[in-house]
């Protein structure tokens, strides 16, 4: 009995950082470390079953890096960390580690074999051959690399176990290339010229053991991510209830006082970041589990880096020893929200095995009660009641336990249940259409979204916002009919049946339907 008790108490407070790091944004910035290397800083992560035509046989996964773009960022833009691998890491036995990993390494080279592009510079017959300042000197295009000076490459090991397989892209080529940034539309013209440009880098890639082929892309991909960003974190500057339909409206399709929904509000809507995209076939990944499979991002460095006095382009540090992990993703905004300001970095290093040792943070978490102070006033004035406290008052908070940590049993539960923070996706669930996607998910009576895996359509802002909130402990549609699912019940969540949101609309309207679904990066120019 209390070894259950203890349990119940541990995966309570694991599924509670689970999923109050759902809420208002994702990860940009989330610890004092990670802000000082923003090149291995995740910001989101995805998995789904693959909703484009003809490939219902595959999963997607997509985590993207490097934080907060403005697209005219330039003359150097972004480029990943050479030094660094990301992975893509892949459980799907239950144990909370990975059975396959996807290790990514890049590297930069200067044209003209390290020399780099130089122009004659002086009169005729004194001229000396001086290295141009840029990273391009032209037009660049699908059919135009001439111009470019800076070639960024990078290779991808699959591990499995012991064992790991180099991949190469189909076609013979040595190794991958990852697309110039998009730096504007003198260099590429337009904005369908440089995806013509960024789509010959779709490499297929045959995977060890598996007959189907997978697709790989990396590059810089529009920001897929929604949120009020600024606001939110001015202690949440709104009343963040749905709104009427227009400011003043006064239309009844929202309270009075709320925040109104707008694209205006997306914090994000200017910002590019930088994609790693894998489509991997479900039958090569699911293993000898039961379909489901959990899924996170990494990033890691070497343990120590000596910068170079005499710094080159080649070699303007030296780097060394064991890989340290300094960057972990999986739901968003766990780090921001949960772990305390001491712990942020160890979280960033630690493992989804390891996640008892921040169950302290969140047996009785702050972030409930510190919302109930921030808009308790506000949001009392716009429903027109007097509730003394939003917070739900169910403890342990089971709702979150099977939402969020340990999967839904006959949803998106491993065969083994280990609590742990990762996205678990089933893949024996159909991917629903773009077209009949809610951006809900399963709270949307769509169970091909989120929280069964997470994709770039899913706003995960307003349901994690209302399931912390409560809104498991109301009915919620199961087949079309109103349902309570028995974790809690309305008493224990005041404000569970209230339509919190950030203001800031999402939805599969605005992504592509395709590989790797997210949209042309921005232009640096004009803008």
């Amino acid at each position: 009995m209390k070894r259950t008790a203890t349990f119940l108490a541990v995966t309570a407070a694991l599924s509670a950082l689970t999923l109050i790091g759902n809420v208002q944004a994702s990860s940009h910035r989330e610890a004092p470390n990670i802000t000082r290397t923003p090149t291995v800083d995740a910001t989101d992560f995805y998995l789904f079953n693959s909703y484009e035509s003809g490939r219902e046989s595959y999963v997607t996964v997509i985590a993207n890096y490097i934080p907060l773009q403005d697209a005219y960022g330039g003359p150097n833009y972004f480029a990943m960390d050479p030094a660094a691998v990301y992975s893509i890491h892949i459980d799907n036995d239950g144990d909370a580690m990975p059975n396959m990993s996807f290790n990514f390494r890049f590297s930069n080279t200067l044209a003209n074999d390290g020399a780099g592009v130089k122009l004659p510079i002086g009169p005729e017959g004194n001229q000396k051959m001086v290295a141009v300042p840029l990273k391009n000197v032209g037009g660049v295009g699908a059919d135009n690399l001439a111009a470019l000076n800076f070639i960024e490459n990078y290779s991808v090991e699959v591990a499995s176990g012991t064992s790991s397989t180099m991949l190469s892209p189909s076609g013979g080529a040595m190794q991958f290339t990852k697309p110039y940034d998009f730096v504007g539309t003198k260099t590429f013209t337009s904005a369908d010229a440089y995806q013509a440009y960024a789509d010959q880098y779709v490499y297929d890639v045959a995977l060890p053991g598996c007959e189907a082929m997978a697709r790989i892309f990396v590059g810089q991909r529009k920001d897929p991510f929604v949120v009020n960003l600024g606001e939110t974190f001015d202690l949440v500057n709104y009343v963040p209830v749905e709104g009427d339909s227009a400011p003043g409206a006064g239309d009844g399709a929202g309270f009075p006082g709320g925040i109104t929904q707008s694209s205006a509000n997306d914090d994000l809507a200017d910002k590019n970041v930088t994609t790693l995209a894998i489509e991997l076939p479900k039958a090569c990944i699911t293993g000898s589990g039961n379909g489901v499979v959990g899924a996170w991002t990494t990033a890691s460095l070497p343990q120590a880096r000596i910068l170079n006095p005499n710094a080159t382009f080649a070699r303007p540090d030296v780097n060394g020893g064991a890989l340290v992990q300094v960057s972990r993703l999986s739901n968003p905004l766990v780090n921001e929200l949960v772990i305390g300001l001491a712990d942020k970095d160890k979280f960033n290093s630690s493992k989804p095995s390891e996640d008892g040792q921040f169950a302290d943070y969140v047996t009785h978490p702050s972030l409930p009660a510190l919302l109930n102070i921030l808009f308790k006033d506000a949001v009392n004035t716009t429903l027109g009641a007097n509730i003394a406290d939003l917070a739900p008052s169910n403890f342990p908070r089971l709702d979150l336990v099977n939402a969020f940590l340990t999967g839904v049993a006959g949803v998106n539960q491993l065969a083994t249940v280990t609590p742990s923070e990762m996205l678990r996706l089933n893949t024996a669930i159909p991917a629903t259409p773009a077209a009949m996607q809610s951006a809900f998910g399963v709270a949307g009576n769509d169970l091909a979204g989120f929280p069964n895996g997470r994709r770039p359509g899913d706003d995960v802002v307003d349901i994690a916002l209302r399931v912390m909130m409560g809104a498991l402990c109301h009915d919620i549609p199961v087949n079309g009919t109103p349902t309570n699912l028995g974790y809690c019940m309305p008493e224990d969540a005041p404000v569970g049946n209230v339509p919190f949101t950030d203001g800031a609309p999402l939805d599969a309207s605005m992504l592509n339907t395709s590989f790797p679904y997210l949209l042309t990066p921005l232009a640096g120019s004009p803008n």
